[in-house]
């Protein structure tokens, strides 16, 4: 076993050596740019092009362009909205459906050309619309709106940023509600960190999953989820909202907890309490959090002197698993729980969270 790790760690930092901290002339929305440009060449096949897969991507566009104003990012932002008749995809139900929906309104804000009804409908049947699992009919972990960590990324941003363009608090309401049932099921308060989903947790029973260390099972990329969709959503939550303290309080203990966590070259591990599981970083789960940490300080909510050495040693190696052509490996394929990666291994949601990051700590420099 020793050996195998050693030698996953051996290939990590050969291919994704690890730079030394940013300097002044280090070009962040160059590299984000190349990244675009590449991903945008290599379309994943997907699902549906509004599928989250793409969404994830996209956020991470709105995001680059938010920071840049770069007129690349927002052409392509239009070509796709067009493209896909600023259609969510079709599963009303499913949280992973509406992101997307996150870059329309962007383009909407910017005075852009934008037709947010489908957006509209989507948010009102997803809220509102009857579904099995809103009657009690289903027993297993799906039994909630949002039954998996991932979810806090795809929904509540959207739902909190339409509540505000448009003036309708109930959509923040309903967002709360769910948010809270996830939070219940899923956040175990000891380890700061959330569950996957239902089958991870930890109760009691000799079929509970475990990492081979003993340790409970916590995924990289899930809780760059959480967070970064936390950031997300503080953003568009009212600064007198009563309920925002949860928020933020969340988002700070999670904050810490990830701070203690980041490794010495600076990818967290697909499994964050069992990192010699797989002896190398990942870039999506790291761009993520990367994101978060960034935003944090940027809005003053983390302090500058604990937090920007890990941001930018984040951002070192992320930049340090971008190919020369733009391609962001070392990603994760999609999953649910720990795999491995290598350098060569890439997803449109990894080029969304490089671009997320890279969003954020060019501001900070």
């Amino acid at each position: 076993m020793k050996i195998i790790q050693t030698s996953f760690l051996f290939i990590f930092l050969t291919a994704c050596k690890v730079q030394q901290p940013l300097s002044g002339n280090d070009d962040i929305p160059a590299a984000m740019v190349k990244a675009m440009r590449w991903q945008e060449a290599h379309p994943i096949q997907a699902k549906s092009p509004t599928d989250w897969t793409n969404g994830a991507y996209y956020v991470g566009v709105t995001r680059a362009l938010m920071s840049t104003g770069d007129t690349a990012h927002r052409n392509t932002l239009q070509r796709m909205a067009e493209r896909v008749a600023w259609q969510p995809w079709n599963r009303y139900f499913h949280a992973d459906d509406i992101i997307i929906t996150y870059s329309y309104m962007h383009l909407k804000e910017r005075g852009l050309p934008a037709n947010l009804a489908p957006t509209d409908s989507m948010l009102r049947e997803h809220l509102y619309k009857p579904h099995e699992w809103r009657s009690g009919q289903v027993k297993d972990e799906k039994k909630i709106l949002w039954w998996w960590c991932d979810a806090l990324f795809m929904a509540p941003p959207v739902l909190a940023r339409y509540a505000r363009m448009n003036g309708e608090p109930a959509f923040l309401d309903e967002m709360d509600k769910y948010y809270r049932q996830t939070y219940d099921m899923l956040y175990d308060k000891e380890e700061r960190l959330f569950y996957r989903d239902g089958r991870f947790l930890i109760t009691g029973q000799p079929s509970d999953r475990r990492e081979a260390n003993g340790r409970k099972v916590f995924w990289a990329r899930g809780n760059g989820w959480v967070i970064a969709g936390l950031a997300l959503l503080l953003e568009e939550m009212p600064k007198n909202d009563p309920r925002r303290g949860f928020y933020v309080g969340l988002y700070r203990d999670m904050a810490a907890r990830v701070k203690e966590l980041q490794p010495a070259d600076g990818l967290w591990r697909t499994s964050l309490l069992h990192p010699e599981s797989f002896a190398h970083g990942e870039a999506s789960g790291s761009g993520f959090f990367t994101f978060a940490l960034a935003w944090g300080v940027n809005q003053g909510l983390l302090k500058r002197s604990e937090y920007a050495p890990v941001v930018r040693k984040g951002w070192s190696a992320l930049k340090a698993c971008q190919h020369p052509d733009g391609k962001v490996g070392w990603v994760q394929n999609i999953g649910y729980d720990p795999k491995p990666a290598d350098a060569n291994s890439w997803q449109n949601f990894g080029t969304g969270a490089f671009l997320m990051a890279g969003s954020e700590v060019m501001k900070m420099r």
